[in-house]
């Protein structure tokens, strides 16, 4: 007999037991019966519980800590994780990074999304700044200055400069997205980083993207972004 398409789409599909502990465990979580911080209840709780074998619970358990809802460490209960949006984007780090290395066309894809993404939020950071913010930024100036000369500090500087302009925006989802990008373009390429011995024209960009903040002028800002990362983007590329 050959399946029509509605056949196909009402037939009932038999589900391993461990995708049931695992949508069971999850709505605890939900629900609140278990929060951050919390203990997970022991295997042996838990096949009782919901009347499955060991094998059914430790898939679940070991889903549950492949995608971050909880955290398993030998010897140790396993316990539940707090969920943030920080906590979201570094469950794709790892598909992020093979993305990157299986396919390095991808790493000009995500430049072009950095920029579009950076110029947009520096408007933000512009309109929204506090003198607070404007300090934090000078300050982090200062301390990337204090590293030329070597490299994994002088990125990690980079890093946090331009992760605090993604901040001024105030959306926590937001600066998640934006660290997570710059750490999937920084920290999983840095053996692959061509210096060409510009790092003093990084600091001063860095500095006129300052001045056009402090001014509260978004184009200004937008354009000096713009230019920045056109620049310093060719800094990051595969090497043959």
């Amino acid at each position: 007999m050959i399946d029509t398409p509605q056949v196909a789409q009402d037939r009932i599909v038999r589900r391993k037991l461990s995708d049931e502990v695992f949508d069971r465990l999850r709505t605890m979580i939900l629900n609140g019966e278990l929060k951050p911080g919390d203990p997970v209840p022991a295997e042996r709780d838990l096949m009782t519980r919901f009347g499955v074998g060991r094998p059914a619970v430790r898939e679940a358990l070991q889903t549950m800590h492949t995608i971050g809802l909880i955290t398993i460490s030998h010897g140790e209960r396993s316990r539940v994780n707090e969920i943030s949006p920080t906590t979201a984007f570094t469950q794709v780090d790892a598909i992020a990074q093979f993305l990157l290395t299986a396919a390095p066309e991808n790493l000009d894809h995500l430049k072009e999304a950095r920029k579009m993404f950076e110029v947009g939020l520096i408007k933000i950071a512009a309109e929204k700044r506090a003198e607070e913010d404007l300090e934090d930024l000078r300050m982090l100036l200062v301390e990337q200055r204090k590293e030329l000369g070597n490299a994994q500090d002088f990125i990690r500087g980079d890093i946090a400069f331009h992760s605090k302009i993604a901040s001024i925006a105030g959306n926590p989802i937001i600066t998640a997205m934006a660290e997570a990008m710059l750490k999937w373009i920084f920290h999983y390429h840095t053996s692959l980083l061509h210096w060409s011995g510009r790092e003093d024209i990084t600091l001063e960009e860095h500095e006129r993207i300052i001045e056009a903040i402090a001014a509260r002028d978004p184009s200004a800002a937008a354009g000096m972004m713009e230019v920045h990362l056109d620049r310093s983007a060719a800094n990051y590329r595969h090497h043959p």
